[in-house]
């Protein structure tokens, strides 16, 4: 089986705005995640989710593969002629990486893991 999207952000330069639209067309309720020094509004359906968020310079909707070795297909995106970002850590839920494929297209992709840790630097350390 192919892997699967499970995560999607939108960024909006108008919070308020981006989670109306996508409330009323997603049919999702958008809850404050309470990602430290950002508004990262998420919805869940099952084993897919989402969020809008603002985010100066971030621009485009960007999609989540799931992964089950993530350095293996990070290895696999540079294999294959894409850009494959550091992987980062989720604290307790996993982790992601940002990349590009061969054309250009910006894509991340996501590793459950409960045990990622905090990142360097973070509070709660």
């Amino acid at each position: 089986m192919g892997k699967k999207i499970v995560h999607v952000e939108f960024p909006a330069a108008d919070l308020e705005r981006g989670k109306a639209f996508w409330e009323g067309v997603g049919g999702w309720s958008l809850n404050d995640a309470g990602m430290p020094g950002m508004q990262y509004l998420m919805f869940q359906e099952g084993d897919q989710g989402g969020a809008v968020f603002s985010m100066e310079g971030a621009a485009g909707t960007t999609i989540y593969l799931s992964s089950d070795d993530i350095d293996a297909d990070l290895a696999k995106v540079s294999e294959l002629g894409g850009d494959a970002g550091e992987k980062q850590p989720i604290p307790n839920i996993g982790w992601f990486a940002r990349c590009k494929d061969s054309e250009g297209n910006e894509f991340s992709l996501f590793q459950s893991d409960e045990s990622a840790p905090m990142p360097e630097g973070m509070p709660g350390q």
